[in-house]
């Protein structure tokens, strides 16, 4: 039998070499970003064009390089940090140009330029898949520019699996702030398009962050400081307002590194319970110091994963230090016994409506089409309908996204008037009754209904605001006193990309410039009051969810109602409750929340007595 393994050619090695360095744009960032702070850079800039796609250029006042650094660094398995084998478990620097350099060259075309503070001339290499197409003397400034054009050029199925544009750009910025907060010592620019979003002067760490992530969050910074035998901690966490439902303000390093460490922020989240609900992230900067000696980063490709000689250690040192942070700063949670948290209030105060009512002129309409209005030849027809859309909305509320089939002679929102009509049958002549400030329980002629009255109404909002979008008819309200916003540059981004979808819905939004926005209207079913908060929830998930090819508007339409919905535990009046399912059953979809939940659970009298 004939021999089959074979060594790969070097360029094939490379490439796969890359593969597990080098994923994305932001991959490339990282690497040359670290490289030019092992240099001793003092300012550093990051071009990118396309969110890297098409160009990332880094450029540092650094050290540069001899012409033998200049090609060694180019050749796999170079490194700067490492000499012996003891090494690998004592790391401190970054790597001084050496290791992802020959990745990056290989599905890349790059240029290299450098000079040292000692030589009069540089040196200049074009390469492109690993081969150095041409090297020359060249007139260049103290220091590396690393130009890294066509990403993944010559892997094309690499190069097809990148996201869009703001999904790369997202992960650039992560990794740009990732770096920048680990040196605020050193000056950082970042210009994307043409456009500079960042431009970081050398600060101390507060400043950086607030630099970074706004003013709004110089006042809610809480710092840590503990020095142990094992370990010393020190950053800044937030306050509970700072609290977000996405985990994008939360970065840990350890010796000076960016690490990812599901049980480390376990310990953080821990020492916040008492402080933040359950779907929300604190905010984080901190650092912690350790002896190399008693960690290994070689855990992973890219370093960002560690393994600690003694986890449980450090996991009740981070604990601690943080709750006594907390403790220190009287950091406890607030109630505002003056805001306004009415059930109507929450609504904006509207009159009841009717979602898909044939009026437009604002007058009340009859909740559900008459049943007369049935022919009677159709009455078996749609009888079997009803019963198949009993089923589906529980398949609904299992969480099976499969919809509603109907034939396609058949109304839709017709069959489903009639099947809330049948359920409706009893409820304006039966008072409805609260449990546990979170369900309304109401009876109906074939047994009663128990309804999630933060579920049903996270239904009523989305189905308005999309009823308004539909008719073209969102309606803003405006407010006595126009809100600021003040983003950070990435948040900004993002928000005026989100501008004309969030228009749709209702929001009256101007961009004043310099990352700030005043938003002079709201939507009339919302509540004025934490406009600032919902605009920010929003942004934050926004972010989380950044690849929207489609259904943009309905997406913010989902998270605008989830926010803005009663929440459980809230006390409703008998009109209150009322309104609440005369809403409910007005909706095309009643059974289910927009991502699956179930609004309500119908519970017959067959079932009630064979519980006795």
């Amino acid at each position: 039998m004939a021999d089959i393994i074979q060594l790969l050619p070097e360029s094939i090695a490379n490439q796969i070499a890359a593969g597990e360095v080098i994923q994305r744009p932001a991959s490339v960032v990282k690497e040359l970003l670290e490289n030019s702070i092992d240099a001793g850079s003092t300012f550093i800039q990051l071009i990118l064009k396309d969110a890297g796609k098409t160009l990332i250029q880094v450029i540092d006042d650094g050290i540069g390089m001899s012409e033998t650094d200049a090609r060694m660094s180019l050749e796999r398995h170079a490194t700067s940090k490492i000499t012996r084998a003891e090494d690998l478990f004592a790391i401190r620097t970054m790597g001084f140009r050496g290791e992802a350099m020959a990745s990056i060259a290989s599905i890349a075309q790059m240029q290299l330029t450098t000079r040292q503070h000692n030589s009069d001339i540089g040196i200049k290499l074009d390469v492109a898949g690993s081969k150095v197409k041409s090297q020359e003397y060249c007139q260049a400034p103290v220091g590396t520019s690393i130009l890294v054009k066509n990403l993944f050029f010559n892997i094309p199925a690499r190069r097809k699996f990148l996201k869009s544009e703001p999904v790369e750009l997202k992960h650039v910025l992560e990794e740009f702030k990732r770096v920048s907060l680990a040196n605020p010592d050193i000056k950082f620019s970042l210009k994307h398009n043409g456009n500079e979003v960042y431009h970081l002067i050398e600060r101390n760490l507060r400043k950086r962050i607030v630099n970074i992530f706004g003013k709004q969050v110089n006042e809610q910074l809480v710092p840590i400081e503990e020095h142990t035998d094992v370990l010393k901690i020190n950053g800044f966490i937030g306050k509970p307002s700072l609290a977000k439902k996405s985990r994008s303000g939360q970065f840990l390093f350890v010796n000076n590194r960016f690490i990812k460490s599901s049980y480390l922020n376990h310990a953080i989240r821990l020492a916040f319970s008492s402080l933040i609900s359950e779907d929300h992230s604190p905010f984080f900067v901190l650092f912690l110091e350790i002896d190399p000696s008693r960690i290994d980063i070689n855990v992973h490709p890219t370093k960002t994963e560690i393994k600690f000689e003694d986890e449980r250690l450090i996991y009740q040192y981070l604990k601690v230090s943080i709750q006594h942070g907390l403790g220190k700063y009287n950091v406890t949670p607030s109630i505002d016994f003056d805001a306004e948290n009415t059930f109507n209030s929450l609504l904006g105060g509207r009159p009841s409506t009717v979602v898909g009512s044939s009026q437009r002129d604002g007058s009340q309409a009859p909740i559900f089409p008459k049943r007369e209005s049935i022919p009677s030849s159709e009455k078996q027809s749609w009888d079997n309908l009803y019963q198949q859309l009993g089923k589906d909305a529980a398949q609904i509320g299992k969480g099976n996204d499969q919809l509603i089939r109907m034939p396609s002679n058949v109304d839709h929102s017709e069959v489903l008037f009639e099947r809330t009509d049948q359920l409706q049958q009893g409820l304006v002549e039966k008072k409805a009754y609260q449990i546990h400030n979170t369900y309304v329980i109401n009876q109906i002629k074939s047994g009663y209904l128990i309804i999630h009255q933060q579920y049903a109404h996270e239904r009523i909002l989305y189905e308005q605001l999309l009823a308004t979008i539909e008719k073209s008819e969102a309606m803003s309200q405006k407010l006595l006193f126009p809100i600021n916003l003040n983003l950070s540059p990435d948040d900004a981004i993002l928000l005026k990309r989100l501008l004309p979808p969030i228009k749709k819905l209702g929001f009256s939004i101007e961009d004043f410039g310099s990352n700030s926005f005043i938003v002079n209207g709201v939507p009339t079913i919302l509540q004025e009051t934490n406009v600032h908060g919902l605009l920010i929830e929003l942004i934050s998930m926004a972010s989380a969810e950044l690849d929207f090819n489609s259904g943009i508007v309905e997406s913010l339409a989902s998270t605008i109602a989830k926010n803005s919905c009663i929440k459980k535990n809230k006390p409703l009046t008998s009109e209150e409750m009322t309104r609440l399912i005369d809403d409910l059953f007005s909706c095309d979809v009643p059974f289910a929340t927009p991502s699956g939940k179930k609004c309500f659970v119908e519970m017959g009298l067959d079932s009630l007595e064979k519980m006795f």
